[in-house]
């Protein structure tokens, strides 16, 4: 049955060119590494070590940073115990309907108004604090640093870096670095990492299309590896690297109320991502794999699944794109970057209630009633105007009769 297996899933003609064979490609020692499928085993056990040094990062580095930087967390109301609405919380709904309101009531002995004030503080504890996205952010940006500079220092020197042609010369009896098999190694276990810890990740409206893009480029990273496309897939993983370390950097400071630093971080994000994601990508990259490609071999199997998923990381760039120019369009017509467009699924307004973190439940009070007197002088300015004006409508009335 193994052997059936194996025979199946390793057909040359899935793998290889027509015309190629598995004993085509074998290298001897001093012609150098040759990618097989089974170095790939070695990423489930980074995986994991990621996961922890991760852990260790947030309690030793992540949060004494955040205190140095000033994070601040919002002081939550806890909901009160109440059995039935918990249970329909966490087995049916966040966020129920009127009807389901109306029969929470009855059940409860609750009004409606209270049933949606328990269910806004409710959703609000579950929400992540600034500390803890603060601490992912920078788990982020800490590794899509480090890896951008080494994938680049592995990288600039190569023939394949500026002439793309020399991605296929000889494919696929290619020899792999060192360098950029571990290269390819902690990208990999790093990505799988990141999908052991989907689940307790802060959740975003783009949730749904990071799964895809983790999943994405875990079939995209190890198939290219097993069918030998590193060269091009070294250059598909720097491209995306080179403006990732800049979007966890300027959350970094969004986090940490750093403005002016966050949004200028900010505008040099959207220009790489801008020019890397939609000009270089698919003008230099996709088009290699698909067109320049075709110059060397003819197309097969593997051929068809690399490029389908390299467009289907193109399809989320392009999404990821048009949140960008939104945020983009409010920094220059705004002033500001006034939160991240995929930040995470409760609304803000459910927050607007609960104050900053600054000292104790007395910094609360007082920035309470600050929040109260803005909005009386605000209030009061309004009635002021509106008397004015009736005031003058009245005067040119008398002169009208007159």
């Amino acid at each position: 049955m193994e052997a059936l297996l194996n025979e199946w899933l390793w057909q040359e003609e899935s793998w290889l060119p027509p015309g190629i064979s598995w004993q085509d490609i074998k290298m001897k020692e001093d012609e150098g590494r040759f990618p097989l499928p089974r170095d790939l085993i070695y990423t489930v056990p980074l995986a994991f070590t990621f996961v922890a040094l991760r852990y260790i990062f947030d309690r030793l580095v992540a949060r004494p940073l955040s205190k140095h930087l000033g994070v601040k967390d919002r002081i939550r109301i806890q909901a009160d115990s109440v059995p039935k609405l918990e249970t329909f919380y966490k087995k049916t709904s966040r966020q129920p309907l009127q009807k389901e309101v109306v029969s929470l009531g009855k059940q409860c002995g609750i009004s409606e108004r209270n049933i949606h004030t328990w269910f806004r503080h409710r959703r609000n504890q579950d929400r992540p604090s600034n500390t803890k996205k603060f601490c992912e952010a920078s788990w982020r940006f800490v590794f899509y640093l480090v890896i951008f500079t080494a994938g680049l220092g592995s990288l600039i020197n190569t023939p394949w870096f500026w002439d793309h042609r020399e991605c296929w010369r000889g494919y696929p009896k290619q020899p792999v670095a060192e360098a950029h098999f571990w290269y390819y190694i902690l990208e990999l276990g790093f990505y799988l990492s990141l999908l052991l810890c989907v689940s307790v990740d802060v959740k975003r409206k783009d949730f749904k299309e990071q799964v895809i893009h983790h999943i994405a480029t875990v079939f995209l990273i190890g198939f290219s590896y097993c069918a030998n496309y590193v060269r091009v897939g070294t250059l598909v993983m720097l491209v995306h690297d080179s403006s990732d370390f800049l979007l966890e950097s300027a959350k970094m400071f969004h986090y940490a109320g750093w403005t002016r630093t966050c949004d200028s971080l900010f505008v040099i994000f959207a220009l790489v991502f801008l020019v890397t994601r939609l000009v270089v990508f698919p003008g230099r990259v996709v088009h290699t794999t698909l067109v320049v490609s075709l110059e060397f071999f003819e197309p097969f199997f593997g051929y068809y699944f690399f490029n389908t998923l390299l467009l289907v990381l193109q399809a989320l760039h392009i999404f990821w794109a048009y949140l960008i120019l939104r945020m983009v369009y409010k920094f220059v017509f705004l002033g500001k970057v006034e939160r991240d467009e995929r930040s995470d699924e409760e609304s803000e307004l459910d927050d607007e209630e609960e104050a900053p973190e600054e000292e104790g439940h007395e910094g609360s009070r007082k920035q309470g009633k600050g929040t109260i007197n803005c909005k009386l002088a605000s209030l009061a300015n309004n009635c002021v105007l509106n008397n004015l004006t009736n005031q003058r409508k009245i005067n040119c009335r008398r002169r009208k009769t007159r």
